[in-house]
């Protein structure tokens, strides 16, 4: 009887070991699933969906808290890729207008920018350069085409260019839903 109960103790503190071990080896950090949403999202960080940036976007999602078409610059392949990760149902984007608008980033007209450094600091992404009451410019590269910059400046200088496609940045149309397309037919 007592060689049972110390080998039943015995397994159970190697048993607890064993757990121990694994809950520090193999810990995850963070949410998964707001890992996942993250990394879909255009990683604009632009707040048009409300939120501070994607991530606490993602985080929201992900927690059941907000609806995954709130996205404009994701768009609907964003919110279509976002449904099929979690197992929803498409819903239509809460700002179409916002979500059609072409893809575009910010240009300073130099000779009216006064350098008052607004710009700069309403820029989530740091795409916008120079110094206080220097000409400013935007690195085209970095720019989300949030549109951020646009209502701080004072002198609007800042304007919005589209982007044109280049082979390397086309996309094939993403076909409309059959509600949009009634009447063909």
């Amino acid at each position: 009887m007592i060689n049972a109960i110390i080998t039943i103790a015995g397994m159970a503190a190697l048993f607890g070991l064993l757990l121990g071990y694994s809950a520090i080896r193999f810990r995850v950090e963070g949410d998964p699933i707001a890992d996942q949403v993250d990394a879909l999202l255009p990683q604009t960080q632009c707040g048009q969906c409300s939120f501070a940036g994607c991530r606490p976007y993602a985080e929201a999602i992900a927690a059941g808290e907000a609806e995954i078409n709130r996205c404009p610059p994701g768009g609907e392949a964003t919110m279509i890729a976002l449904a099929e990760l979690l197992g929803r149902d498409p819903v239509p984007l809460e700002d179409e207008q916002a979500a059609d608008k072409p893809k575009s980033v910010a240009y300073i007209v130099e000779d009216e920018c006064i350098g008052c450094t607004l710009c700069i600091q309403a820029c989530p992404v740091d795409a916008i350069m120079g110094a206080a009451k220097q000409m400013h410019t935007v690195l085209t590269d970095e720019c989300t085409g949030c549109e951020l910059c646009l209502p701080p400046c004072p002198v609007e200088c800042i304007h919005m260019h589209p982007l044109e496609d280049t082979p390397q940045t086309w996309r094939w149309p993403f076909p409309r839903h059959a509600a949009s397309g009634a009447g063909h037919g």
